[in-house]
């Protein structure tokens, strides 16, 4: 969320860089809503000295003057009661304005809206070539009988799986791979809940904009939402707490189940593991000093990186354009995944800085050594999505018998070295 006098200050340029990621911001309704709830708060303020002021005289007053002085002291308390009232209407509004404006793009991000406009940053390995015509996951996972989408439609409906056997182990160790290596990197491993309430969603910035993205239910009288990614409460961990500037970063790394209902993207990927409703994800999330939080988003890429580079998968990484990042990011990295059944890149990570965005919406504060405050910067990525990752490594290491060959990094946890069919 913005300080409303930082989004007006010319010398922010909001508008224009809101303009990049096609939402026209508001300048009249901020302006206003601020100026009432400055405006409310002066007159209660005003209404409270005076009210101290005939406060006191009425300790001196004649029994004449007593009864005047005694009307005006509630005549000033009721219109400060008034003026408070005034003050957080206003500011209700004003924040309800303030939630609905995304984050402001970094100038160096290029132009454009869609992912044609990301702009090239490097590729590492060489794309795999085949002597046969290499099959997608879906076919090749068939083959070697360990997925089953058929029986994941009867128990759930479409965008969901089942895997089986040496599939469901070569799973479980790629969380183990993935955790291991968040590990080595310096993070600390949380497990959180998968179900958390609308102000941790609020923090984060999946609500209120995005709520028909997400899987409510509830317990009691309590509404709850299934977390889409492991950001959410990892990052709402230090919610309303203050951080000490010296002691940053701070990185913790979470496994956990993943819920999205993909509104708006149905037809898209329908076939397979690269969209479901449910998934398994390794997150990564740094909360650093703001002054550092670009230089750190190279460090926190590099981690998420270190993981494909450690299965031998070959990929890219493109920064997006400045009209495609998410809602609550300043700039947003994709690493992407060549997969050769689809002969085309796919995105299997992003690594966000989201700046002091989503730290001002949580209330995560920090506080230097010599006392001055402000907010952390909050930063993730995807370290990484199991079945994403599984997809990539069936497709690129697939070979002419129909069997798969199990990166060297995973053997220590799986058992066995290759996939066969049955």
């Amino acid at each position: 969320m913005h300080d409303p006098r930082v989004l007006l200050d010319p010398a922010t340029d909001a508008v224009r860089k809101l303009a990049r990621r096609g939402f026209v911001l508001d300048v009249a309704s901020v302006e206003s809503l601020l100026a009432a709830r400055n405006s409310a708060i002066q007159r209660g303020d005003a209404a409270r000295a005076e009210g101290k002021q005939v406060a006191a005289a009425v300790k001196g007053a004649s029994t004449e003057e007593r009864p005047a002085l005694v009307e005006r002291a509630r005549e000033l308390k009721a219109t400060a009661a008034a003026e408070d009232e005034a003050q957080q209407a206003a500011e209700k509004q004003l924040n309800d304005l303030l939630l609905g404006i995304p984050n402001l793009p970094l100038d160096e991000l290029p132009d454009g809206a869609t992912d044609a406009d990301a702009e090239l940053v490097r590729v590492w390995g060489e794309q795999p070539t085949y002597d046969f015509t290499p099959l997608d996951h879906v076919d090749l996972g068939e083959r070697l009988d360990v997925l089953d989408l058929p029986r994941a439609v009867k128990l759930s409906g479409p965008r969901f799986s089942v895997l089986r056997g040496q599939g469901a182990k070569l799973h479980r160790a790629l969380g183990q791979y993935f955790l291991a290596c968040a590990e080595e990197h310096g993070y600390t491993e949380v497990v959180v809940p998968t179900l958390v309430n609308a102000t941790t969603m609020t923090g984060t910035g999946q609500l209120p904009k995005f709520e028909e993205d997400l899987f409510k239910t509830g317990v009691g009288d309590r509404d709850l939402y299934l977390i889409p990614t492991a950001e959410v409460p990892v990052t709402n961990l230090h919610a309303k707490e203050t951080l000490a500037l010296e002691e940053l970063p701070l990185a913790y790394t979470a496994l956990t189940q993943c819920f999205r209902s993909e509104a708006g993207s149905y037809g898209r990927d329908t076939r397979g593991l690269i969209r479901q409703h449910e998934f398994t994800k390794v997150e990564l999330v740094r909360f650093v000093d703001p002054a550092r939080s670009r230089e750190e988003l190279e460090v926190l890429l590099g981690h998420a990186e270190a993981v494909l580079r450690g299965l031998g998968l070959h990929h890219r990484v493109v920064k997006l354009a400045a009209g495609d990042i998410g809602f609550s990011s300043q700039i947003t990295y994709d690493i992407e995944v060549w997969l050769p059944g689809q002969q085309a890149y796919r995105e299997i990570a992003s690594a966000s800085d989201f700046g002091t965005f989503q730290a001002r919406r949580a209330g995560i504060r920090t506080k230097a050594k010599d006392g001055s405050r402000g907010f952390a910067a909050t930063l993730n990525s995807s370290g990484l999505p199991l079945g994403r990752t599984l997809v990539a490594i069936l497709e690129q290491n697939q070979q002419a018998d129909g069997s798969v060959r199990i990166p060297d990094a995973l053997v220590h946890w799986t058992g066995f070295s290759e996939l066969k069919p049955s």
